[in-house]
């Protein structure tokens, strides 16, 4: 699922979904959610599909589909809204490295505000220099 997370981000969140995912990265929004937000139903639905697919069909390959879309939106949740970007004010003072090199990583995607030369498009798999910083402090 890292895989086809980090393609979507790329090539469609960054590409023709932009206007879609901009305000998570200019935080031009006011209240809780974002527009970038209905990327939750965007990826639900395909889920639900697999998950009913396998569940009333007995699809054993669209169940375990399903299974890893629902699992990776609750990682996603978990890590890119409450952990990363604080959400909700629980998981603030992590100092694991591998923690450390998420944050750190995801702070180098964001600095690009533009849909162009962006980086770090991943959210559990992030390349191997942040971990290797946060290795030594």
């Amino acid at each position: 699922m890292e895989g086809v997370a980090w393609l979507t981000h790329k090539y469609l969140m960054h590409g023709l979904l932009w206007g879609l995912h901009k305000d998570h990265h200019h935080k031009d929004h006011e209240g809780f959610l974002e527009r970038n937000d209905f990327f939750f139903l965007i990826f639900a639905i395909p889920g639900m599909i697999c998950l009913a697919a396998g569940s009333f069909f007995g699809n054993t390959i669209a169940l375990w589909t399903g299974v890893g879309i629902t699992l990776y939106g609750a990682a996603y949740f978990l890590v890119h809204d409450i952990f990363i970007h604080q959400r909700f004010r629980i998981f603030r003072n992590s100092e694991h490295w591998y923690f450390k090199a998420i944050r750190r990583a995801h702070k180098m995607h964001h600095k690009h505000i533009n849909k162009e030369h962006g980086e770090c498009f991943g959210m559990l798999w992030v390349p191997f220099k942040y971990f290797i910083e946060n290795r030594r402090s």
